[in-house]
């Protein structure tokens, strides 16, 4: 039974620390496509600001720099996004997988000039990290037994961006649901004729939800790189940013039920890698090919499942362009 609870233990660790970029990821793609503006690059952003914050980190030695450098470069490629779907009215999609591409090209080429690795950044040490941070009474409370073990592994022993990505949820909810600002940005993705109609610039409604949306990749690909890593390894997002859409759908644009798609998702990688090369009950031992591209089987059905049901903002995708 003590053992059982722990393996539990362990995997929720586990499942909280995998969901936290796919968690700032998926609030990304919330704000972005409640305004009306598809955002493929998802991806690509949380791999170009992984390896800004990794490089930069290792240049100056603060992770605080890094950060910001990561949220900065991240913002960046959103008002190029932007530039391409909000201006200039270009295809969103194909705009998204630009940022894609050039940020799987840029990183590996940019980091080969800069450190001589094949793409990767040099390792990071501890103090050039975010690391776990240890809740008061934390000795004491060990002692409990079981909700000792729950304490100090799940509840406390997270990084600073851990906390921050559960917080975003909740500031996401409200700035979505319960603000002006995000009725605007409500109205802006399903009607934006009406909100223009009333004087509210629904181009500016744009840029200022991509923008948000970038810094909130910024912090995901950060997380990954100098806080959850120690450097940035080539395509080391592997992925997440298109997980990160199909929770976002799942949770039907919803930041309550996209956290729990995420948890999701990050309980069945976790689980991935606690099967490898373990025997089960009459299957017998796992292939770790399989346990490794389950949460990608998982995003294909869902999205094959969901994606009808689920309704998307009115205007999705579709470029606004000011009668008169």
């Amino acid at each position: 039974m003590l053992e059982m609870f722990q393996i539990c233990i362990s995997l929720l660790d586990s499942t909280i620390r995998i969901a936290t970029p796919l968690i700032f990821c998926a609030m990304a793609g919330i704000f972005s496509e409640r305004s009306g503006i598809i955002d493929i690059g998802l991806e690509g952003k949380m791999l170009l600001s992984a390896f800004v914050a990794a490089s930069v980190t290792f240049l100056t030695g603060s992770p605080w720099i890094g950060l910001f450098s990561a949220v900065v470069a991240s913002g960046f490629a959103s008002v190029i996004h932007g530039f391409a779907c909000i201006t200039n009215k270009g295809d969103q999609v194909i705009s998204g997988l630009a940022i894609n591409i050039l940020a799987s090209g840029l990183t590996i080429t940019v980091g080969i000039a800069l450190f001589s690795r094949g793409g990767q950044t040099p390792s990071l040490g501890s103090d050039q990290r975010f690391m776990p941070i240890d809740f008061p009474f934390q000795s004491l409370i060990n002692n409990i037994p079981l909700f000792g073990d729950l304490y100090s592994d799940v509840i406390s022993g997270h990084n600073i961006l851990v906390y921050l990505s559960l917080l975003a949820v909740f500031v996401t909810y409200y700035m979505v649901f319960k603000t002006s600002f995000g009725l605007r940005l409500r109205a802006v993705g399903e009607k934006p004729e009406a909100v223009d109609t009333a004087g509210i610039s629904v181009i500016r409604m744009r840029y200022q939800a991509v923008i948000i949306a970038g810094m909130l990749c910024g912090l995901a690909g950060a997380y990954l790189s100098i806080a959850h890593g120690a450097g940035f390894g080539r395509e080391m997002s592997a992925g997440k940013g298109y997980i990160a859409l199909a929770a976002m759908i799942f949770g039907k644009w919803n930041p309550i039920p996209t956290l729990f798609a995420c948890l999701l998702f990050g309980f069945l990688e976790a689980l991935g890698n606690r099967l490898q090369g373990v025997e089960l009950y009459i299957i017998g031992e796992v292939p770790v090919q399989f346990m490794q591209a389950l949460p990608y089987i998982l995003t294909v059905i869902l999205l094959a499942g969901f994606i009808g049901k689920a309704r998307a903002p009115g205007a999705i995708g579709v470029p606004y362009s000011k009668e008169g």
